[in-house]
């Protein structure tokens, strides 16, 4: 019958397997019919067992082309507010690929990752960094991504993160950060009022609304390209990057017409 064939009936059963292999067949088979296929897919997969891997790799396929596709329509869908001028970043201003990185500050695999990003980000030195403050791990993870924002307006969001992400205790309290804020270099007062504007709140908003619509609900969690990359290691994040940058040398091999060709 055909791995497609095998791998259909894994995904959906026989009847939506008839509707997509033999569309005019659907309605005419009998429950007798129904059991004989059955039977035959048994007796075929009995006798030559690499029909069954066969039809997992098509279905695996199968699943990683539709993937893709909801993924590259979900970072369409939010290009706008992904690439947001107004978010904190890093690396290279104009790098020819963007990492957008929602991160929680308090999540622990972020805080593993960080110096390990960063050092590839700086020995790349051709990717620029977007950072989405993503705080999901309760009331602490709140106060460090306001204070992280807040500190942007002081032109010292790196410099505090840096601090807040290599900190013995990420349990944040209002009293930890500000002695973090001042050993960078800001001013608390100012710092602390910002905290609570509207506009840092609103930001926190859109973030959250942001990595909803992307399907992103943990941290460490990449956009790059075209690719949604979650809890990724250093080499997972280099082979994205790679096929971001390929990706583009390829588009811009094809004419265009109306549509940037530059990779985030």
């Amino acid at each position: 019958m055909g791995a497609r064939l095998v791998a259909l009936l894994m995904a959906g059963g026989l009847t939506a397997c008839a509707a997509r292999a033999v569309p005019a067949a659907t309605a005419t088979f009998t429950p007798q019919q129904r059991a004989q296929v059955v039977q035959i897919l048994r007796d075929a997969m009995k006798r030559d067992p690499s029909i069954l891997r066969d039809a997992i790799v098509v279905l695996q396929s199968d699943n990683d082309r539709l993937e893709a596709q909801a993924q590259h329509a979900a970072i369409t869908n939010q290009k706008n507010t992904l690439f947001d001028s107004s978010d904190p970043s890093a690396g290279n201003p104009r790098g020819n690929v963007t990492i957008v990185e929602f991160f929680d500050p308090r999540c622990p695999y972020c805080r593993q990752l960080e110096p390990m990003f960063a050092k590839f980000v700086s020995k790349d030195g051709n990717i620029r960094v977007v950072y989405k403050d993503f705080p999901i791990l309760g009331p602490a993870s709140e106060l460090g991504s306001r204070a992280l924002l807040a500190a942007r307006l002081q032109g010292r969001y790196e410099a505090l993160r840096q601090a807040l992400m290599s900190s013995a205790s990420s349990d944040f309290t209002q009293a930890s950060i500000r002695s973090a804020a001042e050993k960078a270099g800001l001013d608390w007062p100012s710092l602390h009022r910002d905290m609570n504007s509207a506009g840092v709140r609103g930001k926190l908003v859109e973030n959250k609304a942001s990595a909803q619509a992307l399907g992103i609900d943990g941290t460490p969690t990449f956009v790059i390209g075209e690719k949604i990359v979650e809890g990724a290691d250093i080499p997972t994040i280099a082979a994205a990057v790679a096929n971001a940058r390929h990706d583009r040398s390829r588009d811009r091999s094809k004419p265009t017409v109306g549509l940037s060709t530059s990779v985030h």
